[in-house]
């Protein structure tokens, strides 16, 4: 290559698009930094000061290892007890940015039935899952990884309004959350359009049983097992032919683009 300038730019127009679970991947690097890492450096900073006290000790010069020592002890205690209250929230984080990769990548194969698929839409203090764009129209879908019992059924219910995740209430009513995440969604629309389009939400519970519902309820949200999704997507009608597919996945990609603009 021949090197007329050094001047140097980005070969590529526009940043990628984020990934399944990027939000709740940055979020548990966070805590690993804040509440395991630093704890962990500390410690062995602790440790490394004990030990060349320590040398000293074993060499003529005057050294004081013991309270030093306990100092060093008091680091590790202290980040022990750091990991260990850090460790849940871990788990949890880890748990859900799985169940978003494992919904990302299986919402994936949508795309040879004219589906355009988004992961991470970054908010205001929130984030939605995954997004479809395709003939039957706009979709955001809510992932929900919930840890199942070891013994019994693993059910969920719905009645059209509430979710029972194994005959309880989950601490976030999801169906609000979906019906939020599809207003604002359909706001987004509507700014960057001047379109207004319909947005169906749904909530996944990957791994879990669901029960179906009557065919006399038909909510505004679905709540489903992953592998249900393609068999609901197929009995909608087309609502939006493939100009109109391209149009606003193209709105929706330019908002992603322009949100990691401003992140990084």
């Amino acid at each position: 290559m021949d090197n007329k300038s050094s001047e140097t730019r980005w070969p590529l127009k526009a940043p990628p698009l984020r990934n399944p679970g990027q939000s709740v991947e940055e979020q548990r690097n966070d805590l690993l930094y804040d509440k395991v890492l630093a704890p962990l450096l500390y410690a062995t900073m602790l440790v490394f000061l004990a030990g060349y006290e320590w040398w000293r000790h074993f060499f003529p010069s005057p050294a004081k290892p013991y309270f030093v020592s306990v100092i060093a002890f008091a680091g590790i205690g202290y980040a022990i007890f750091a990991i260990a209250r850090a460790k849940p929230e871990l788990d949890a984080l880890r748990q859900a940015r799985d169940g978003e990769k494992f919904v990302g990548q299986y919402l994936e194969r949508l795309r040879k039935d004219g589906f355009h698929v988004f992961h991470d839409l970054v908010g205001n203090d929130f984030n939605v899952d995954h997004v479809l764009v395709g003939p039957p129209g706009i979709f955001t879908i809510e992932t929900k990884t919930f840890s199942k019992p070891t013994r019994g059924n693993a059910k969920v219910t719905f009645d059209g309004e509430n979710i029972l995740v194994n005959g309880f209430r989950p601490d976030r009513d999801p169906v609000t959350q979906a019906r939020a995440q599809a207003n604002w969604l359909r706001n987004l629309v509507l700014e960057s359009t001047g379109r207004k389009v319909a947005v169906r939400s749904v909530v996944l519970f990957p791994g879990w049983w669901v029960d179906s519902m009557p065919d006399s309820l038909k909510p505004d949200v679905w709540v489903l097992e992953p592998k249900a999704l393609p068999a609901f997507l197929a009995q909608e009608r087309e609502t939006l032919n493939p100009e109109d597919v391209s149009l606003l996945s193209y709105h929706i990609s330019r908002y992603v683009r322009a949100q990691s603009r401003l992140a990084s």
